[in-house]
């Protein structure tokens, strides 16, 4: 029987408490004497998150792109420098980078896990590698003991993308602190938004977390008997309705992720044995997030990806999604004349002509799961 699975927008789970948090402190504002500030839910949510993410530090922002945009004006990034990453990733992970002057090195991905090899990384290091920003693709934690290695050795610090990754656990603890920095997303289609957007910077090393934190309000030093700007800065803050929507999502973090192995290993059986069909990595991994669910079309399925992609939207209304085409493939890359090594990539260019994201849901019914797996094997049956 044919049915409709649609790819959402949103990726988690919005509920009445968190409508009811964001309810309240609007409500409040709205009083005689009301007001949007100051902030206790920010110190609420920052310790919350730290907490939960394993780091000693968190600093709410108002997305995880400028996350990445304040580390790497904390570290300093500028022109004459080079960041290594990946290029399987959203474009701002490289542009934060970019858009400082920096030149932007891509290193290969491991194609069993479609994460930045650290052994790759090594081979593009250079006397001018500023930073290292690897991604955990997917909700799968990158190799951090790997990366460990690289700034024990060389002293480049590693400023992870941690979009897909909140709650994402590696060796059993929570990758907020490793490296140097992690960078979260809360945009609406992750496992937890702050009413649409939203990020956070956590980090171990306190002399940097109070960098961010400056920078993402004009460069203020609160406290003493007058009020400092000691540093160019920017109003990078997260809102008070967003902050008490952040510790309801959070709150429920775990059983979202919970919900998501469960519906993606599901989904894993029934695409067992499917020609071409290269399934992801890390599926029996507790520790994975399962913010993506991501298939590779390969060429012994007999088709392409783009072909099964549009087939299975007309013929059987299957959504999915690209994560992600290759970073110097956007527009904006030669448009802005932007400076960049794509040598050796070979995995990450095959990877990401394949790669495709399944509608995998907190709240996808087995069934579900089941239709898109019998959709993908008629669709390759149909195309072969």
């Amino acid at each position: 029987m044919k049915r409709s699975v649609p790819f959402h927008a949103l990726g988690g789970l919005f509920e009445q408490d968190d409508v009811d948090a964001a309810a309240r402190v609007t409500q409040a504002a709205a009083e005689p004497g009301g007001n949007f500030f100051p902030l206790p839910e920010e110190t609420d949510f920052q310790d919350a998150l730290a907490r939960h993410e394993n780091a000693a530090k968190a600093v709410a922002v108002n997305s995880c792109g400028t996350a990445l945009d304040l580390c790497m004006m904390a570290l300093g990034v500028g022109p004459g420098d080079e960041v290594i990453t990946t290029p399987l990733t959203f474009i701002c992970t490289a542009t934060s980078a970019s858009v400082r002057g920096a030149r932007i090195v891509f290193a290969d991905v491991d194609p069993a896990t479609l994460n930045l090899d650290p052994a790759r990384v090594r081979e593009k290091i250079t006397n001018r590698t500023r930073a290292i920003i690897p991604v955990h693709f997917g909700g799968l934690a990158a190799d951090v003991a790997g990366f460990e290695s690289i700034t024990a050795e060389t002293g480049v610090p590693v400023v992870y993308d941690a979009a897909h990754a909140v709650g994402t656990r590696a060796g059993g603890k929570g990758i907020g602190g490793a490296g140097m920095a992690s960078c979260y997303s809360f945009q609406s289609n992750k496992n937890m938004t702050t009413l649409g957007e939203g990020g956070a910077v956590t980090t171990d090393n306190e002399e940097f977390a109070e960098v961010v934190r400056q920078k993402k309000t004009f460069g203020f030093v609160y406290g003493g008997a007058r009020l400092r700007v000691v540093t160019q800065g920017f109003n990078y803050r997260m809102t008070k309705p967003q902050l008490a929507t952040g510790l309801t999502q959070l709150a429920k973090i775990s059983r979202v992720n919970t919900l998501k192995r469960e519906k993606a290993r599901i989904l894993h059986e029934h695409l067992d044995g499917i020609p071409g069909i290269v399934r992801p990595g890390g599926i029996d991994d507790d520790g994975h997030a399962m913010h993506l669910y991501v298939i590779r079309v390969g060429p012994e399925s007999g088709t392409t990806r783009d072909a099964l992609q549009r087939h299975l939207r007309e013929e059987f209304e299957v959504g999915t999604a690209v994560h992600y085409p290759a970073v110097w493939d956007w527009e904006a890359f030669e448009k802005d004349g932007v400076d960049f090594d794509d040598t050796d990539c070979d995995a990450a260019r095959t990877a990401c002509a394949q790669v495709l994201s399944l509608p995998v849901f907190p709240l996808s019914g087995d069934e579900e799961m089941a239709y898109v797996g019998r959709s993908i094997r008629d669709s390759i049956g149909q195309l072969a």
